[in-house]
């Protein structure tokens, strides 16, 4: 028996990759983009609905899979890879028999990996036979890219679940990974929905694509604002809008001004910020889930800065009321960003007291329990830019009551944030304890001064300021 030489290095690379499909990629020279891009290639010839994102790919790579990959993905990965899907999701035999390594050499594509000798259960092929097979698997994508002429539709169920479970996926990272790590999978998944936007599907597949182009382009948005960036991320929010319109969706239409109003808030436009709160209250009369909360939670806010009390505090007490009321809507079910959790309605009454003349003692109440909330809740559900928030208020509170000690210790899990989760927000929360460490009775303290400097260096490198 005869092998190539680079057989040897196939088997010693398996022993340091989790999965088979990692060696495979390993030994592929293609980037991981054109591998994915390889893959749903395949299952366009083959007339399967298969899509698969580069988050979900390089999940299979370490073998994170939460959830089974679909019948589709399966079928395609046979086809495509020349291994069933627990053979590839598995971890590469320490010593792989013939037929792996057969498998490896067709699957790679490599025929300089294929024996130059008979092997017992591998006869030689002969060139008739391959010549053959070549034919019947051209005849078989011909008649596969007929029937989805025929069809004529761009997708199927197959794909919209896989869109939909890459967005879940994505809007609940977004409450605890940097906006860095998110952002490419973020555009790819817009500008795959907006491809199939453009070919032809069933309505009802279309009114669930626009939804999906609203809901990816709202993080989008969301990561725009992250960077100090409003102009963008208020353009991006009107696409969101007209989505959201074109899918006859209330929610998301109401989703999207509130977003607008968190948008003009941060940038310092508070009284744009209530009109937009307030015409996402018009849109949300029927609307059942927590966006019904959150809508009159972003008004009182905006109401606090502009000192106007009686109406911020009847905004809080509408919040109250509708959290009363929710019964989760799909935009809940997606989760993460899309969700107005208990705490953080907490953190928002706090942002709403905090501004408000001798509320400060409520306002400490309310951002003290939505930290207990965030430390006591599952780890998943747990936003690390609103925690910041609801630790920022709480140290501004201190500081309007002269509890310097207490502010700096509020204060002190914000600060150590690595640069990469210092997004606009917690940056500009931050800067508000520094304004309010620089009022006149606490100009010559120590503990404010020192605060003062560990503030401005936090603030020297935020998320903005790093490559990306």
């Amino acid at each position: 028996m005869r092998l190539d030489p680079q057989y040897d290095e196939v088997i010693a690379m398996a022993a340091v990759h989790s999965t088979l499909l990692a060696l495979l990629v390993a030994r592929d020279e293609r980037t991981q983009e054109e591998i994915v891009a390889g893959f749903e290639q395949c299952a366009r010839q083959h007339g399967e609905d298969a899509a698969l994102s580069l988050r979900t790919f390089r999940r299979w790579l370490v073998g994170d899979v939460r959830t089974q990959p679909r019948p589709a993905q399966r079928r395609v990965a046979r086809l495509y890879w020349g291994l069933t899907m627990p053979q590839l999701l598995g971890p590469p035999p320490p010593e792989l028999p013939s037929a792996a390594v057969a498998d490896l050499a067709v699957s790679l594509g490599r025929a300089d990996l294929m024996w130059q000798a008979d092997l017992p259960g591998h006869p030689a092929t002969n060139d008739t036979s391959l010549d053959l097979e070549r034919q019947v698997a051209m005849s078989t994508r011909r008649a596969a890219r007929f029937t989805a002429f025929a069809e004529a539709q761009n997708l199927g169920a197959e794909t919209l679940e896989q869109i939909r479970d890459e967005l879940r996926d994505l809007a609940n990272a977004y409450l605890h990974e940097p906006i860095n790590t998110l952002m490419g999978d973020l555009v790819a998944t817009q500008d795959l929905v907006f491809k199939l936007l453009e070919g032809r599907q069933k309505p009802a597949h279309t009114r669930d694509l626009y939804l999906f182009a609203g809901v990816v382009t709202s993080l989008i948005a969301k990561v725009s604002h992250d960077l100090g960036r409003p102009h963008e991320a208020m353009t991006q929010t009107r696409t969101v809008f007209v989505c959201a319109d074109n899918a006859d969706h209330p929610g998301m239409r109401a989703w999207a001004r509130g977003l607008q109003s968190l948008i003009a808030y941060w940038a310092g436009r508070p009284q744009e910020a209530v009109r937009y709160a307030q015409a996402g209250n018009e849109l949300a009369a029927h609307v059942t889930g927590s966006t019904a909360a959150w809508l009159p939670a972003l008004e009182a806010r905006a109401w606090a800065q502009l000192a106007r009390s009686d109406e911020a505090d009847q905004a809080v007490m509408r919040a109250l009321a509708a959290r009363d009321q929710i019964q989760p809507d799909d935009l809940d079910h997606i989760g993460g960003l899309f969700t107005f959790s208990q705490a953080k309605q907490h953190y928002y009454a706090a942002g709403t007291y905090v501004f408000l003349d001798g509320d400060e003692a409520q306002a400490q109440r309310e951002a003290t329990t939505a930290i207990d909330l965030y430390e006591q809740g599952p780890a998943h559900d747990r936003s690390f830019s609103d925690e910041a928030g609801s630790r920022a208020e709480l140290a501004l509170a201190r500081v309007h009551e002269g509890e310097l000690e207490g502010a700096r210790d509020a204060l002190d899990p914000v600060l150590e944030l690595e640069p990469e989760l210092r997004i606009g927000g917690i940056v500009a929360s931050a800067f508000r304890v520094h304004e309010a460490l620089r009022a006149k009775p606490y100009v010559a303290s120590p503990v404010a001064r020192d605060l003062r400097e560990q503030i401005e260096s936090f603030c020297r490198l935020p998320v903005a300021a790093l490559p990306q």
